[in-house]
């Protein structure tokens, strides 16, 4: 499920400049369908001051899961929850901040130049791909937790089960343990706008796109864009010709991208269903939803899986700005800095 996060960010885009990446490669990563990349790049960047236990390894680390269409730099717009003394507290954990598997600056489609060879993966090969990544960069089998939103919250429930003993906790936020409904109309919709255009080539095209698929692009960032906020917002928080001013900044921000990652991550999640796997996680788990959330409503998604896992608390709370609402956590602040104490070291 495409989440371009930045839209929902209070930036300037030409005032910003992401922080500096790092780089580490893993050397034949398998996908689960067999295919195998000899070298798969990881970017990422690091937040906080490791700490180490008596065995000399990293003791309050936590790894951080961004939505689809963002990547490492993601956390870095979080200002609001992530810092020296805000909610996750970088003056007491040390958070891994990757870019999943799919996205460019990671192994993906655009990165690789692969294009439409690069391998069908599932939610499954991007956890495994970070997986390897904590192991081989930092040498840890274990974490304290992890955290993400969106299509992260579901890599952090894919993790939670896949690997039960491997974390603490787990705070997927705004998210879901599958797709279905709504959110696998938009995905094949906007698929089907991209695949259908003539100059798409079964994703072998020609860059700079031609302006056929800029067009395709436009239309399918308009039909993604109205549903980050929540209705609310839409009807009354902005006038009409704000919301257009709002899809074509979106829309812009969007062909910066690469149509064939966004398509392979709309791919990936069509199929999205962790119902069986949430009884296999053992972690303590945080449950962060937004009432307004028009992606994953907290009747269809937050309650549900709350009633999956074993051990788990629920915060539900109001935010007009919807899906995109996680910039309002200090809503919820006490509850979250609550839960988080328990695995402070």
């Amino acid at each position: 499920m495409v989440r371009k996060e930045s839209f929902s960010e209070d930036v300037d885009e030409e005032e910003y400049i992401p922080p500096e990446a790092e780089y580490f490669t893993l050397k034949d990563f398998k996908f689960n369908n067999g295919d195998v990349l000899e070298e798969a790049t990881v970017e990422y960047m690091t937040l906080g001051t490791p700490k180490y236990d008596e065995d000399g390894l990293i003791s309050n680390a936590l790894v951080y899961f961004h939505g689809s269409g963002s990547d490492y730099s993601s956390i870095s717009r979080k200002e609001e929850i992530v810092g020296s003394g805000m909610i996750f507290d970088t003056d007491k954990f040390f958070i891994i901040s990757p870019t999943a598997l799919g996205h460019p600056g990671s192994a993906s489609p655009s990165a690789t130049g692969l294009m439409g060879d690069f391998p069908d993966y599932d939610v499954y090969d991007m956890v495994n791909f970070l997986y390897r990544f904590v192991q081989e960069k930092f040498g840890l089998t274990k974490v304290k937790g992890v955290f993400g939103t969106s299509m992260g919250g579901f890599e952090v429930l894919a993790w939670a089960s896949m690997y039960p003993d491997s974390i603490d906790f787990a705070v997927p936020m705004v998210s879901s343990h599958k797709v279905g409904g709504h959110n696998f109309a938009l995905s094949y919709v906007m698929n089907t706008i991209l695949e259908s255009d003539p100059d798409y080539n079964d994703g072998f095209y020609e860059t700079p796109i031609s302006e056929s698929l800029r067009r395709s692009m436009r239309l399918a960032s308009h039909a993604m864009y109205t549903f980050g906020f929540s209705r609310e917002y839409y009807r009354w928080g902005v006038t009409t010709e704000e919301l257009v001013e709002g899809m074509e900044e979106f829309a812009l921000e969007n062909l910066e991208g690469d149509i064939n990652d966004m398509i392979y991550s709309n791919n990936c999640f069509l199929d999205y269903d962790l119902t069986e796997d949430m009884a296999k996680v053992t972690a303590k788990v945080l449950i962060i939803a937004i009432n307004q959330d028009q992606y994953f409503p907290p009747n269809l998604d937050a309650i549900p899986l709350s009633k999956l896992i074993k051990n788990n608390k629920l915060i539900i709370y109001d935010s007009e700005f919807g899906h995109l609402g996680t910039a309002e956590l200090e809503k919820v602040e006490d509850e979250v800095r609550e839960f988080l104490s328990e695995f402070e070291d």
